[in-house]
């Protein structure tokens, strides 16, 4: 996957390591989306279907774990990033919710299977952390660090693919659901707006290279999991889908869906990735570009619904 790296527009006014990072609090209407959001393409729909079921809990995850970290940070610049953060993706997780209610559960696709476990994994892990802390704080602090570099990676992950959605034109040429195709690139286009928060919430909290090479590669095992197993399980609950769902027919239909460009090449994306977000000076702000991204919001229909004011 080519990562676009040119800054265009107000570049030169842009502080790529620390832009400012707002909330918006969009909304969308579901009624007219198909289940088939694609057209004519199940497996790239439910391919991305997959980010819907986890991202939810993940980004209530995300949060907690940022919160948990912040009254031990000093840096004021990196505590009012923490708010914006906080803010749009307490936005990004209602947003996905509303996909799962409104378009999966209303065409016979249950999700809670998954929802549920990963909901209750959130309720026992703030009870175990608040345990933790007061049993042995320095524990506390070294399972906290790590969480925080494994949002890191997936943060590094969601930048990436942000920036790919916002740059691709051939999923507005596969006629992809407008409404559905505004979300993936708002939600994309703050990803790469807030991409350096929780690294540096990461190092500022003493994190070093070890654990964010660990971290990544547990990261990496979910994020495969979750498109793959994801995928599989709404492809199988699909109502509209009469053949067996097997692995090898659901990678051919992925590759013609790659070709297509409705889909990244997945596999080659979070391997190829590594030399990048693995490199010891890495840092977020390197990658991407927040400019890209303010050029998108100005015309996104759903920030511009909210009243979002570009700067």
């Amino acid at each position: 996957m080519t990562r676009p790296l040119a800054h265009g527009g107000r570049a030169s006014e842009i502080d790529e390591r620390h832009p400012p990072i707002r909330t918006r609090r969009v909304s969308f209407d579901w009624e007219s989306t198909p289940l088939h959001w694609v057209p004519g393409d199940p497996v790239a729909t439910h391919i991305i279907n997959a980010f819907h079921i986890v991202l939810p809990e993940g980004e209530k995850w995300f949060i907690q774990c940022v919160k948990d970290a912040r009254p031990h940070l000093k840096d004021e610049r990196l505590l009012e990033e923490i708010k914006g953060f906080i803010g749009q993706e307490m936005v990004h997780s209602r947003s996905h919710q509303g996909v799962l209610d409104q378009i999966l559960e209303r065409n016979g696709i249950d999700v809670s299977r998954i929802t549920a476990p990963a909901a209750r994994g959130n309720a026992d892990r703030a009870k175990q952390m608040a345990e933790l802390k007061e049993r042995n704080p320095r524990a506390w602090r070294r399972r906290l660090r790590f969480e925080l570099a494994a949002v890191a990676s997936i943060e590094h992950y969601t930048a990436v693919l942000g920036q790919w959605i916002m740059d691709n034109r051939r999923l507005d040429e596969a006629g992809v659901d407008p409404t559905m195709l505004d979300l993936l690139r708002w939600h994309g286009a703050e990803e790469v707006e807030h991409r350096s928060v929780v690294f540096d919430v990461y190092k500022a909290f003493g994190g070093g290279y070890a654990m964010r090479v660990l971290a990544w590669v547990v990261s990496l095992f979910f994020l495969y999991w979750a498109l793959i197993g994801g995928s599989l399980y709404l492809l199988r609950q699909d109502p509209t889908i009469t053949r067996r769902v097997t692995f090898p027919r659901v990678y051919r239909s992925y590759r013609r869906s790659v070709r297509r460009g409705t889909v990244p090449g997945v596999f080659r994306l979070l391997l190829g990735e590594a030399p990048v977000y693995l490199r010891p000076g890495h840092h977020p702000s390197k990658v991407c570009s927040t400019p890209r991204a303010l050029e998108y919001l100005k015309t996104s229909p759903a920030a511009r619904s909210a009243g979002y004011d570009p700067y």
